[in-house]
């Protein structure tokens, strides 16, 4: 059955039922708008959207996986600030031949991504649209913390990295390429492992910055070194790729190490934190920051890919 066929109200109450409602929402999917408990007092928001073809395609990932990856790339936002994630809304807008299935699948992702932070999807809209793209909004809490910005990094700050990064570019790769292994990298371009509980932890461990690596670590720490007027470099020998990775690479004709310094999709999360500060658990060294401005590798320009730009 077509979501043209069932109709927009029909596709919303089969969509909602495959939701569930965590402790943090008052008032759910229903009226014009959701209720969501704020003990802070203050909100973070942050929004995404996925375009079929250009963020997604159907046929490298289930809409299940594509679910989890469209919740996921909001929650690191706000893990980033060093808040914990309390909701989502989300705007879906389809062409009329497209499967109720696979709506509802979309929302199992969702749902099912959002409850390993204790998050719920509890609105949005839909509309008809010959492109089928998925727009999130996440909202989180502080916690009674402030918030972490990107704008506080200082020279001597030990730059640190939690998560791993690398991985969806290899599965990106592999899957343009028209191959379907190794499975452990392709699955990891389906839905992200991502440390959302880093980023709370890192803002109690007083980190004067942090992003989510969402375009590539060189191109992220660029807003980093750019928001807070200083110069960060990256160690090349903080990163190992495993053996299926370099397998991947060698057979592919590609560097591991431009998949790990310029890969995005992963949504590790990048921080800096004062020196001699013990690094909280989950977090390890990979660079450190300096007066001057820009990002390098070892203390040298980086000549590969940065990371990914839309409009280049």
């Amino acid at each position: 059955m077509s979501i043209a066929e069932i109709g927009e109200f029909g596709l919303i109450a089969r969509v909602v039922s495959r939701l569930e409602t965590g402790p943090t929402v008052l008032l759910g999917p229903g009226d014009d708008g959701a209720v969501v408990a704020a003990p802070d007092g203050r909100v973070v928001a942050s929004t995404d959207v996925l375009v079929e073809g250009r963020h997604f395609r159907r046929d490298w990932g289930s809409a299940t996986d594509i679910g989890h990856r469209a919740a996921a790339a909001n929650l690191a936002d706000i893990a980033a600030m060093g808040a914990t994630p309390t909701a989502l809304l989300v705007a879906l807008c389809a062409p009329g031949d497209l499967e109720v299935g696979w709506a509802e699948e979309l929302a199992v992702g969702l749902s099912a991504e959002a409850a390993l932070v204790g998050a719920s999807v509890v609105g949005g809209d839909m509309s008809s649209s010959p492109t089928l793209t998925v727009a999130v909004t996440a909202l989180g809490d502080l916690g009674g913390r402030p918030p972490v910005l990107r704008s506080g990094a200082q020279p001597g700050d030990v730059l640190a990295l939690a998560g791993r990064t690398g991985h969806a570019a290899a599965g990106y790769t592999i899957l343009s390429r028209g191959f379907r292994t190794p499975k452990a990298l392709v699955e990891a371009y389906r839905r992200p492992d991502v440390p959302y509980q880093a980023g709370p932890l890192a803002a109690r461990h007083g980190a004067t910055s942090m992003i989510d690596i969402s375009d590539g670590l060189l191109q992220d720490l660029g807003q980093i070194a750019s928001a807070g007027l200083v110069a960060i470099d990256v160690h090349s020998d903080a990163f190992t790729a495993p053996p299926h990775m370099r397998d991947a690479a060698l057979a592919l004709g590609v560097d591991p190490l431009q998949w790990l310094l310029g890969g995005g999709d992963d949504h590790a999360l990048a921080a800096t934190f004062p020196p001699g500060t013990p690094l909280p658990e989950g977090w390890h060294e990979i660079g450190r920051v300096y007066d001057g401005e820009g990002v390098t590798v070892d203390r040298k320009p980086w000549s590969g890919p940065r990371g990914w730009d839309h409009f280049k």
